[in-house]
């Protein structure tokens, strides 16, 4: 049994003792972080698109560095593994990207605020996070099937934005159909007028209607009619 004075000399001692290590704690951590390179790629920009993602919960759904709710897609390295365009053109309307599936809110934001919640997104999956989340294994999506009677290269626009949803050689989205023979069975100029709007070739369909200029809709459709 402690006596008095030595319960109350052990709850000083102890309480010193460990706020000093908590102290210290802090500190290091503190130095750190603002040591880190992140701190100078922390913009205006990055600051403001964190504020969208509070105000509008975003967390009350998605996970983002570990923290979150698991009801959507987890964050944290979305920008490597979608791209501004396709985060862009998510955000403007997410219903019109996933048809009848997707349960996200459209928020009607304004360009200049989709761009600072693209930066913010960008810095986060920039951070060292000492490996965290693990990066899947898939093939390169550049990959093709025929690779032999391939002449036109995959468009940026590909990449960006239809990978989500579409696959070419086992790499890429399972949303829509994979497009490895889509070039057997649509000619080129049938591409071109279901790039412009698929409701209007398919009523119905769970195509989106893509934002993408006469030059884009070319280099698709010239890419997709040579994958046989």
């Amino acid at each position: 049994m402690l006596t008095k004075f030595q319960a109350k000399l052990f709850f000083l001692v102890g309480t010193f003792l460990f706020s000093a290590v908590f102290l210290l704690l802090t500190y290091d951590s503190l130095k750190y972080v603002y040591s880190a390179p992140s701190s100078k790629t922390l913009s205006e920009e990055v600051i403001r698109g964190k504020e969208l993602w509070e105000k509008n919960n975003c967390m009350g759904c998605h996970t983002i560095l570990g923290e979150g709710a698991y009801y959507a897609p987890e964050l944290t390295k979305v920008y490597e593994r979608r791209g501004p365009e396709w985060i862009r053109v998510f955000l403007k309307d997410p219903q019109a990207m996933y048809p009848g599936e997707r349960k996200m809110v459209k928020y009607d934001f304004s360009d200049s605020q989709i761009s600072d919640i693209i930066a913010f997104l960008k810095w986060n999956g920039e951070l060292d996070l000492k490996g965290f989340p693990p990066k899947p294994e898939y093939r390169s999506s550049t990959q093709i099937i025929n690779a032999d009677s391939a002449t036109v290269a995959q468009p940026e626009k590909f990449k960006q934005i239809c990978t989500a949803c579409h696959s070419v050689a086992g790499s890429g989205g399972n949303v829509g159909p994979a497009l490895d023979s889509v070039g057997k069975k649509y000619d080129i100029a049938y591409l071109q007028n279901w790039l412009k709007d698929p409701q209007k070739i398919k009523p119905g369909t769970a195509m989106p209607k893509l934002p993408l200029s006469d030059s884009e809709i070319k280099d698709l459709s010239s890419y997709l009619s040579q994958l046989k």
